[in-house]
């Protein structure tokens, strides 16, 4: 007697109607091995580049190395080459020409590489009580009292009275000092513990200490301060001026490491959406002969809307696009409407713990593949692009032709709350999108969690896109 003749009409029937997304593991356990593998090199790649501004670098080194030359529009290319376009140092665009015309369309895939962090005001540098701090500007959703006691990096660029930019980086080294916000002990907390969470730590109270030994000299109203900014200046040539002209972000400066046991989960800083960024980066340069032209584009500013002129919401992008049509003759404008794009975003895992924040049914789950996610938004769908059956359709065949565990879901229950990402932006522009990324556990918290089987069969269905 077969195993299909012992079971009933109703299981045979409820197997052939109804639908659950595997547990990788379970399904394809050789995959464990090869997910652990691939994520070694985004575990570099998430320690390299925790700014936009490094990101880009550290793609332009990957980019050269990997054959692309800057974009020319005076040439002429042939299926197989290479090239890419810097925005300003903070966003990076990327392609490889494709065997069909590029009036038949390209496929797009867009990954944002900016993250929630701590921003130095302009004039950041203040001196209370013998103590030197730093005065901060929260960028991007954050729950502030997440920030409190946690080491600090220091990152970004100066640009001095003279012209020259210098780089800044400290708390990354072995041997490196880093920065911290302080919280009141337990014992002395009781006003403070009747704050909201919201407010457990205030925006005016994520104040980085940076020193506390004075300058040597009686007559220095703010001896603490200015031993600070001796020791600044000591080791970049920098003034208190010049953090007018600056970009300093303060980051988490703990590395990206395996979480568990059974190292399943890659635990770091920043991977909503380097995690997408990095995945797509590697689908991109590994993209030797694909059909149709690709546009890989790593952008700035997602977490606060996608402003500024290095965000999706700039037409920075659009104008790219337009450049490579005009460059083969075509009309920019078939070319928008024959395209399709993967706006390469992670999504909320579903956390056991806080389960009422999730509709079960409709979350996505560590372990079970890439997210698909129809629609963001807030409150009946508000600010998203809503991604189309047919186009629906046209993602989930590619990647059940590759073979791609990938899943379904929602950003948290109806009501709860909501957000969105660069897909309405591009869709502004008459192109198909949806979103695609990986499930992440504690998003936009100083330390996220992501499962490494996730993170490969991302990489897998941005591979599969560009075939």
């Amino acid at each position: 007697m077969t195993e299909e003749k012992k079971k009933s009409a109703g299981k045979v029937l409820e197997e052939q109607l109804t639908w659950k997304f595997p547990h990788i593991a379970k399904d394809a356990p050789a995959q464990v091995e090869e997910a652990a593998a691939f994520c070694e090199g985004y575990k570099a790649f998430l320690d390299r580049g925790k700014t936009e501004r490094e990101c880009v670098k550290a793609a332009v080194e990957m980019l050269k190395a990997a054959g692309y030359e800057e974009l020319d529009e005076t040439r002429s290319y042939q299926p197989g080459d290479k090239v890419y376009q810097v925005n300003r140092g903070k966003a990076i665009l990327m392609t490889t020409f494709g065997e069909k015309p590029i009036s038949e369309g390209i496929r797009i895939n867009g990954a944002h590489i900016d993250s929630p962090r701590l921003d130095l005001k302009p004039n950041p540098v203040y001196e209370k009580q013998d103590i030197a701090y730093f005065k901060t500007h929260y960028y991007g959703g954050i729950r502030k009292y997440q920030w409190g006691t946690v080491p600090l990096a220091m990152h970004g660029v100066v640009v001095k009275k003279n012209g020259e930019t210098v780089s800044i980086c400290i708390g990354e080294e072995p041997g490196d000092p880093v920065f911290c916000i302080s919280d009141l002990l337990p014992h002395l907390a009781a006003k403070q513990n009747e704050r909201k969470l919201s407010e457990g730590l205030r925006g005016e109270e994520l104040n980085i200490i940076i020193g506390s030994i004075p300058y040597a000299d009686e007559e220095v109203k703010e001896p603490v301060k200015l031993m600070a900014l001796k020791l600044l200046h000591d080791k970049y040539g920098i003034t208190e001026a010049d953090f007018y002209r600056a970009e300093i972000e303060m980051v988490p400066a703990q590395k990206a490491v395996d979480v568990g046991l059974d190292r399943s989960l890659v635990g770091a800083y920043g991977q909503d959406d380097r995690v997408c960024a990095y995945t797509a980066l590697i689908a991109e340069i590994e993209a030797k002969h694909p059909t149709y032209t690709t546009v890989t584009v790593l952008t700035d500013k997602e977490e606060i809307g996608s402003e500024g002129n290095t965000g999706m919401n700039s037409h920075y992008f659009g104008h790219y696009v337009e450049r490579l049509a005009q460059m083969q003759g075509a009309d920019p404008k078939d070319v928008f409407a024959k395209s399709m794009c993967l706006s390469a975003d992670v999504n909320a895992a579903y956390d056991p713990t806080f389960a009422d924040a999730f509709e079960v049914n409709n979350s996505s789950f560590i372990n079970k593949g890439c997210v698909l996610t129809k629609y963001t938004g807030a409150r009946g769908k508000s600010g998203a692009s809503d991604a189309s059956a047919e186009t629906m359709a046209k993602v989930i065949r590619i990647m059940d032709g590759a073979g791609v565990y990938w899943q379904a879901g929602e950003l948290g229950a109806v009501d709860q709350g909501g957000g969105g990402t660069i897909a309405k932006f591009v869709a502004h522009l008459n192109i198909d999108v949806v979103d695609l990324g990986v499930p992440i556990v504690s998003m936009h918290a100083p330390f996220e969690l992501a499962s490494k089987l996730d993170v490969y069969n991302t990489y897998r269905a941005f591979q599969a896109f560009y075939l």
